[in-house]
């Protein structure tokens, strides 16, 4: 084995899974910082001596991407090219004493809440003064705001409370300390994220207090767009619509995961919702917020799904048009209620109807986007890539959305990061394509 000769702690971090995993990376990194570490994120071709994986454990691929990264790069650390390895996260939470049987060369696993225990292996003092601060690692522009950890929630199908634990509540008054340092820093798009937006305010005040978070962070000087994600049906605080109406910095987008259109799924599911019940709470929200764009997700091939079901779902998304939506294949996951029933619904099945699904959704988001054609919108551009400066408009997150592409001219200037009025000229089924006004 080779042995390097390295007189500084150099850590790369590496990050999988969801936007929450990305806010506990940048808090990590912050801290590492304030340690005096030279830190990099998932530097291709770094000379770091340590690396952290933050993993994800959500579902069979997610989990299988995460070992993977962590076979990597402990054979990086078998053939001497790394000092440490330390390993964080969801993966790491939910399968500790598995993984350090099966991959020892990892030098310590860390649940998702240990941030202390790991700096303290890495002879590092957890600052709580830093608390609300991070590294940030996306554009500038726009990041991930984190407003609670954990979920009550008992959906059948999910691990995410047995990984992220009991639903905790981060006070407002830090939430908008934190807003305004990022603001301070040239952020001007809050994205909030937590497993559960509409629960936030019962574990810390006793009642739910989104409404409330969301006017004071529209007070903070600087935040341009704020954008709500991860949002629950049942029990949805209907006062947060009369805020997103009102105030114009606030996104008329909202993503809410409703999983499923059949009854007898979303009773399985324990989701705590009916399809009429929930098919009412988006007619209210269209109509108390009008324009809202609404994302969602769904879960094809959950145990005892019939084709009945699925025909459900299917006229569901017909009718209720979502100008957002993804769908995932059900994963039989361990210790969750589901993993009680039998997984009927074979592999291929389940891709058939995902596939279904999202053949039937590209339609309406083409029909969608072609209504745009001809309007004018606020776009705030993200990045520039083969001859377009790309952006997105209030009603589109990151990544996971549609885009704008304005095609780069002698005559077009446009800087990644600012707002720029934009009129669509035509339209595909997941973007639109414009020229600045």
């Amino acid at each position: 084995m080779k042995v390097r000769n390295q007189t500084t702690n150099k850590v790369n971090v590496i990050t999988l899974g969801c936007s929450k995993n990305i806010v506990d990376s940048e808090v990590l990194m912050g801290q590492l910082v304030a340690n005096d570490f030279d830190v990099t994120h998932e530097a291709e071709k770094s000379d770091a001596n340590i690396v952290i994986i933050n993993t994800c454990g959500f579902i069979d691929n997610a989990k299988q991407e995460s070992i993977d990264t962590i076979l990597r790069y402990a054979d990086e650390k078998e053939a001497g090219r790394l000092d440490k390895l330390y390993v964080t996260g969801c993966l790491s939470q939910r399968y500790k004493d598995e993984l350090e049987v099966e991959i020892p060369q990892v030098d310590a696993y860390f649940g998702t809440l240990e941030l202390p225990q790991m700096l303290k292996v890495l002879n590092a003092d957890y600052k709580h003064e830093l608390i609300g601060e991070r590294l940030i690692t996306t554009p500038k522009h726009y990041a991930y705001f984190k407003i609670a950890e954990g979920c009550n929630r008992p959906c059948s199908f999910c691990a995410i409370p047995l990984m992220r634990g009991k639903h905790v509540d981060r006070k407002m008054e830090d939430l908008v300390k934190e807003a305004k340092r990022l603001a301070s820093m040239g952020t001007k798009e809050l994205i909030l994220i937590a497993q559960d937006l509409t629960y936030y305010g019962l574990e810390a005040y006793g009642e739910r207090k989104l409404a409330d978070l969301l006017r004071n962070l529209s007070d903070v000087n600087g935040i341009d767009w704020i954008r709500l994600q991860y949002a629950y049906p049942s029990q949805f605080p209907l006062d947060a619509l009369d805020v997103m109406a009102e105030r114009e910095n606030i996104c008329k987008y909202l993503d809410m995961p409703l999983q499923h259109g059949s009854d007898a799924m979303l009773k399985s599911m324990r989701r705590g919702i009916t399809k009429r019940r929930t098919m009412e709470l988006v007619d209210t929200i269209r109509q108390r917020v009008p324009g809202i764009a609404l994302r969602t997700t769904l879960i094809a091939g959950h145990p005892g799904e019939t084709e009945q079901d699925f025909q459900e779902m299917y006229d569901f998304v017909e009718q209720t048009r979502f100008e957002r939506l993804g769908i995932f294949t059900y994963s039989h996951e361990e210790n969750t209620h589901s993993h009680t029933l039998v997984d009927d619904v074979p592999a291929e099945l389940k891709q058939e109807r995902a596939d279904a699904i999202m053949e039937l959704q590209q339609g309406i988001s083409m029909e969608l986007n072609e209504a745009r054609v001809g309007q004018t919108y606020k776009v705030l551009f993200d990045r520039k890539e083969s001859g377009h400066f790309v952006g997105r408009t209030e009603f589109d997150s990151p990544e996971v959305d549609n885009e704008v592409l304005v095609a780069v001219e002698k005559d077009t200037f446009v800087r990644l990061g600012d707002f720029a009025n934009v009129k669509i000229d035509s339209a595909s089924d997941f973007d639109l394509y414009g020229h600045l006004v």
